[in-house]
């Protein structure tokens, strides 16, 4: 059995936070890039040239990448055979966002749903935590901004509806955004689950590196045949109409009751922000 202090995960996610809150992850810089150079609307390769400029000076400066700094999003994969001491997990991990979003002077977005009181250091985080075999603890740091945020949809559609049903949930959801989530977007999907197990399923699959694809092959398919889809919209990078409306689709996938074909989209704006670490 491994013995760990809690105030690791402090510290660690104090670490993610500050790395996520001013960089793009690489694949996404690189996405940006491969777009830019395939662009053929002036307009959106102005834009795309921008936001990697902006990318650019946020890194070397170590400033916020996005004014949405995001409701932070962690994911913690917890081997068994860990057992922890100290504080409860959760106030660990809330330690170590209130810490970076004070060190790291980004806004603080977290309020209460009603009275619109704000917490005043961006917590509580969203935390997830999957108990997992070995002595490990893996830690995903995921900041999200609510432009992206407010346009994801959950469907809870019909078996019949099948694999096309699937890939016109993603379409239109993105059809309906808009210009809205900063586009070109990044596409989560959750396929099957329960009800809030394919929600989260669609914020899994944003974690993973941009353009990586789902092993399954059927499932490699819809993420695809969605992303040609929608990159035939012509809403284009800030919605100035273009080649390029989507960076990725991912798509996670889980068993679901014989009743049901749940959907979850989850949009995330071009700036993919999302760091990791093991312990």
């Amino acid at each position: 059995m491994r013995i760990v202090n809690t105030k690791k995960i402090e510290n660690c996610v104090y670490r993610l936070a500050r790395r996520a809150g001013t960089n793009l992850t690489p694949a996404c810089t690189a996405a940006l890039e491969r777009a830019a150079a395939r662009e053929s609307a002036p307009a959106c390769r102005f834009a795309l040239g921008t936001l990697l400029d902006n990318a650019r000076l946020a890194a070397a400066e170590e400033l916020p990448v996005c004014q949405d700094t995001g409701m932070a999003c962690v994911i913690i994969e917890l081997g068994q055979e860990v057992a922890l001491t100290g504080e409860l997990l959760s106030d660990a991990v809330n330690s170590g966002v209130r810490r970076a979003y004070a060190d790291g002077y980004f806004r603080k977005s977290i309020c209460d749903p009603l009275t619109r009181a704000n917490t005043g250091d961006n917590t509580p985080a969203a935390l997830h935590v999957d108990v997992t075999a070995g002595d490990k603890i893996r830690i995903t740091y995921l900041p999200k901004g609510f432009g992206s945020e407010n346009m994801s949809r959950l469907y809870m559609l019909t078996p019949a509806k099948g694999r096309e049903g699937v890939i016109d949930c993603i379409v239109q959801t993105v059809k309906e955004a808009g210009s809205r989530p900063c586009p070109p977007v990044c596409v989560g999907v959750g396929l099957g689950g329960n009800f809030d197990g394919c929600a989260f399923l669609a914020k899994k699959a944003l974690t993973r590196a941009l353009g990586t694809p789902n092993p399954r092959a059927d499932v490699r398919e819809i993420e695809e045949e969605a992303l040609r889809r929608i990159n035939g919209l012509g809403i284009g990078c800030q919605g100035f109409g273009g080649d390029v409306t989507a960076l990725s689709v991912a798509c996670e996938i889980a068993p679901t009751h014989i009743a049901g074909l749940p959907v979850a989209v989850n949009i995330q704006c071009h700036c993919v922000r999302c760091e990791k670490e093991v312990l």
